[in-house]
């Protein structure tokens, strides 16, 4: 019963998506870049593409919680997000906390996502993860569990394409 539920809930999203849109599932993502992910995610929202929160979306992946409309994101039981302070690379190569940035990076999240931070003693070098009933009660759940939590099928539908983790880290990254 548990599996049919599921696949019903499966197809009903994805014929709520549209022929033309695809689906976009982010997991195992541990960011990179502000400016890339900025890029990455603005490009998104153009596009209307449907994005599944299922697994780690860290640093500036998190970017996608400003940059997409909440009416496209959903999260799965397995959603993870983790927040910290920008950072670039100070003398010896160690990391040190951008401000500007950090303020930057913290002006693009939605308000109950300010307050979730704000609560938690704001953006600092360590980071802070929500997740389970507190994230869904931000986000709409995705019901696609048993379906979107493969780790070896990084798609969820045909040509839907996958985020991945950002290769790159440079100045300014999150």
């Amino acid at each position: 019963m548990k599996f049919w539920t599921g696949l019903l809930a499966v197809v009903l999203l994805l014929s709520g998506v549209g022929a033309s849109q695809a689906v976009v599932r982010i997991a195992d993502d541990r960011g990179g870049r502000i400016g890339t992910y900025v890029d990455k995610y603005q490009g998104l929202r153009s596009s209307g593409e449907y994005v599944i929160i299922d697994g780690l979306c860290a640093s500036a992946c998190t970017i996608v919680l400003g940059a997409v409309p909440h009416d496209k994101i959903c999260v799965t039981s397995h959603a993870n997000l983790g927040f910290h302070a920008a950072w670039d690379f100070g003398a010896n190569g160690r990391a040190v906390t951008n401000p500007e940035a950090t303020q930057m990076l913290y002006s693009m999240y939605p308000s109950p996502i300010r307050r979730w931070i704000s609560q938690r003693g704001g953006l600092t070098p360590r980071m802070i993860f929500l997740k389970g009933k507190e994230l869904q009660a931000m986000y709409k759940p995705c019901y696609m569990d048993a379906q979107a939590s493969s780790p070896s099928s990084p798609q969820v539908a045909p040509n839907a394409p996958a985020i991945s983790p950002a290769a790159a880290k440079a100045s300014a990254s999150h």
